[in-house]
Formats: structure tokens, sequence, C-alpha cells
């Protein structure tokens, strides 16, 4: 879905105001969304997200904030920064146990509120670079993502797991999704690594313009890369998810993940949970004398964009490698998901 068609989505939200019913919920208050950059998934997902949960919850304000994506939204959970953020389950399984790059400063107040999506991991390539596996990438002109990013960390995991390192590369830049594009439809970069949700609109918008090709990762190295990380999983992207994808890829992935600071209270947090997967009423749309029914957040996602779709109550916990936040867990008890 194009960027103005998600903006005139939100817009109509707004608008609309949905009301859910939140009565012990005194004085209203903000709470935020620290999302990920403008050429990624978490970014348009998260906007509409935040204004579903605003007009669903008349006493909650949700806004939803760009950000540099996983390691840098936990780093802002930490210092009790925000309030929520998106983030890679992987990354914030490190957070919370104080791994790799989290070793020294673990983010042990970061909790779980729901699994979103997949995010599968793509190794895109300028197809005139000649790029067809992960060892492929020696000598080349690589962008492994933003610095501090979960992406970033998924490029170190692969390659590390395939035997080279980053000093293996020709040149080595750090830059959003959105650079990414930039920078190899300029001819300035022969690859970067995107961790998002498919389509990702960065990479549509660079195959329309560049001949591009994605790395297919072969059996060996899935097996291995798995069993050394088990929140990875193996995943294909179908052919012509992208112009001149003519063939599936077969790569890796991990899930992309809600998560909040432990102080929110566990009466907000199991109202915006259940608000994301229940249906509320329209604040100021009524019917016959009566409030309109409206749909669950995660439904509105799904007709905003096309990761949307993924965001069910069925796979809310899948791959939920930190604790639930005491809201969310309560919600999900409620709902038979927990015993």
């Amino acid at each position: 879905m194009s960027k103005r068609r998600i903006l005139i989505a939100a817009t109509v939200l707004v608008v609309l105001s949905l009301s859910f019913a939140a009565p012990s919920l005194a004085a209203k208050m903000f709470f935020a969304i620290a999302t990920g950059g403008t050429g990624g998934t978490y970014y348009p997902l998260g906007g509409v997200l935040a204004q579903a949960l605003s007009t669903k919850v008349p006493e909650i304000i949700v806004t939803a904030q760009a950000g540099n994506a996983s390691t840098a939204n936990l780093n802002l959970i930490r210092s009790h920064g925000i309030e929520s953020a998106f983030v890679q389950n992987n990354t914030a399984y490190q957070a919370y146990n104080g791994l790799d790059q989290f070793k020294d400063n673990p983010v042990k107040n970061v909790r779980g509120i729901a699994s979103l999506y997949p995010e599968v991991i793509q190794i895109v390539t300028r197809k005139e670079a000649g790029i067809k596996s992960v060892m492929d990438l020696k000598g080349k002109s690589v962008i492994p993502g933003d610095r501090g990013s979960g992406t970033a960390v998924d490029a170190e995991n692969i390659c590390t797991t395939a035997g080279i390192k980053f000093d293996d590369f020709g040149s080595l830049d750090w830059l959003s999704f959105a650079g990414i594009a930039q920078r190899m439809q300029d001819a300035q970069a022969d690859a970067g690594f995107i961790t998002a949700g498919i389509p990702t609109s960065s990479v549509m918008e660079l195959a329309s313009s560049t001949p591009i090709s994605i790395v297919n990762i072969e059996d060996a190295l899935v097996t291995k890369i798995v069993a050394t990380w088990p929140f990875y999983a193996k995943v294909v992207i179908p052919a012509g998810t992208y112009a001149g994808l003519d063939q599936p890829v077969q790569t890796v992935a991990v899930m992309a993940q809600w998560v909040c600071d432990a102080d929110v209270s566990e009466e907000v947090i199991y109202t915006l949970t259940k608000a994301l997967w229940e249906a509320g009423e329209f604040v100021m749309v009524e019917k016959e004398g009566k409030k309109a029914a409206a749909p669950p957040a995660n439904e509105i996602m799904a007709t905003a964009h096309a990761k949307g779709k993924d965001v069910t109550l069925d796979t809310a916990l899948d791959g939920m490698a930190i604790p639930l936040h005491p809201g969310a867990e309560k919600y999900y008890r409620e709902k038979g998901l927990i015993k």
C-alpha cells in the first residue's frame, strides 16, 4: 500500500474516533510507540496501530514515533524514554538476558505485549553485482543496516555463521532501509541487509527502478543458523514479491513484537491489549442513536497494510522469549492462550 493511502487511512481513523470501555482510566494519558525508519514496515504499521488505539481508547492518546529500530528502541525502553516499541524478538531476547550488544547493559524492564508478524531477512543486491551467496559478499560494498538496529545484528549473525566478517567486505556503511535503497539505486552499494515484513516498501521502490536479486540462503547454512540461534526460522520469499524476482528465495525470519516498559500500569496495558484484539465502539459515529460498532485494531491494521493481515491473536505469543507484561498476561489468560 502506498504511503498516501496509509496516511488517508490513519486520518479517517482519527476523524471516526473509536471508543473502547475503560471506565477506571480517569484522565487522558500519552502513550508512545517507537517504530522504525520510514522505508520499513514498522513505521506505517505502527502509525495505523497508534491511530486505531487512540480512537478506540479515548482515555489514552497513542502516538507512533519514527525510530532507529530494535536495538535503539530497546535502549529507549531501558531508560524509560518511551512507553512501548516495535522490536525483533531475537533482539528483545538478547536485551532482556544481557547478551551480545547488551552484555554490560541488559534491558531488564522490557516486557512483551504481542507478537505481530514474521520479519524476513532479505539480503538485497544489485543484480549486476553477481552476488549469488552469502560468501559472495566478500569484497563487495555492503550495508548491514542502520547502526544499532536489529537488522545489523541479523547481518552479523548470518555472516559469522557463514564464516565471513564485516572486515571481509570491500566497504561498509550503516544506513536505514531507505538509505540502502538510495545507495543501491545510485550504484554506490552492491548489497544491503533488510529485516522487515514482505513486501517491504523500500525494496519495492528500489526494484521498480533498479534490477535486483535477493540472496538465496542454502539449506546447510539455514540449518546452521537455526541451530545456533533458535529464534530464527526458515522462510521462503514467494516469486513475484518484487519486480524481477522470478524464483522463490529461501532465507530466515524473526518475529516483530510489540513490547513495553514494565513500569507502565497493568490497567493500561490490559486495556490496549484488549483493544488490539477485540471490537469496540465508535465515539463520534452513531447509527439510530447508538454508537456504531468498531472492529479490533488488528483488523484495521489488516485493511491499511499488507503485513497487518499477519497480525492475529492465534500467533500473539509466537516467539515470545521475554516475560509478558502483567496486563497482557491477564488478557491472554482470559482468552485461554495461557493456562
